[in-house]
């Protein structure tokens, strides 16, 4: 897993997972706002607003992805 910086042509999407660099969480992108370099984001329950300079994308490569995805039960099979 790798993060890298939100530069102008690198944006982040609602419902996306970001790194905010001062707290060293991993928060939930709510609003990705360019025109007040701002993004709402939420983390443990709460939403605050932080600079855009402040956060960082996760890039992770397919070998990693593949670890990472879930299973469901076998009650479910879908």
């Amino acid at each position: 897993m790798e993060f890298v910086n939100i530069t102008e042509d690198i944006k982040a999407s609602p419902g996306e997972y970001i790194f905010h660099v001062p707290t060293r969480q991993i928060v939930l992108c709510g609003a990705f706002n360019r025109t007040d370099n701002t993004i709402r984001v939420m983390s443990n329950g709460t939403l605050f607003s932080d600079k855009i300079q402040n956060f960082q994308k996760i890039k992770v490569n397919k070998r990693n992805e593949r670890k990472m995805q879930y299973t469901r039960c076998k009650g479910c099979k879908k």
